[in-house]
């Protein structure tokens, strides 16, 4: 046995020196340096009466209303990812929530009339949740949001062509 042991031991030593590596680690390492350049501005010259630059003066714009706002934010058939075309919407709502932390909005949830009726409540509540989230993202606490599902029992239009079921895929932002 204690041949065996000692034949294991020795064939065991000669495959870790037979992977041992032949790269030399004395090579010095290359660094390339991937900061970027500092530009500085050139002198203004104050002989030359025109530098082709206007001066800009910043206007502070005031917070859209509710009636300049859309309300509804539309989702595609069996999804509640927020379309980059709500993006606009949505940071209007959160600037208005912004300037008044006592305003409250009610985010409601649909879904077109496919599918049964717990498997688009539960779609209508994600929808509205997506649209807390990405409010809650823009600054909107959580305080001044409540979402809820509906899910198909509050269509907005009642046809059952895919016209129709387009416009009931949403989440209604309204004033609470």
């Amino acid at each position: 046995m204690t041949r065996t042991k000692l034949l294991l031991l020795s064939g065991f030593s000669a495959f870790l020196v037979a992977c041992g590596t032949k790269v030399p680690l004395t090579e010095p390492v290359k660094i390339e340096d991937r900061t970027p350049p500092v530009v500085t501005a050139p002198a203004a010259n104050t002989n030359s009466g025109n530098t082709g630059v206007r001066e800009v003066k910043a206007v502070e714009v005031a917070p859209p209303t509710v009636s300049e706002l859309s309300n509804v934010v539309y989702f595609d058939f069996d999804s509640y990812v927020v379309k980059p075309e709500a993006q606009t919407l949505l940071e209007g709502h959160a600037k208005r929530l912004a300037v008044n932390r006592s305003a409250k909005v009610s985010l409601a949830g649909h879904t077109d009339d496919l599918g049964g009726r717990e498997y688009n409540l539960a779609l209508g509540q994600k929808r509205a949740d997506a649209v807390k989230k990405a409010l809650a993202i823009l600054g909107v606490t959580d305080a001044q949001m409540e979402s809820v599902s509906y899910g198909k029992e509050k269509a907005a239009n009642p046809g059952t062509d895919d016209a129709a079921r387009a416009q009931n895929r949403r989440v209604e932002i309204s004033a609470r």
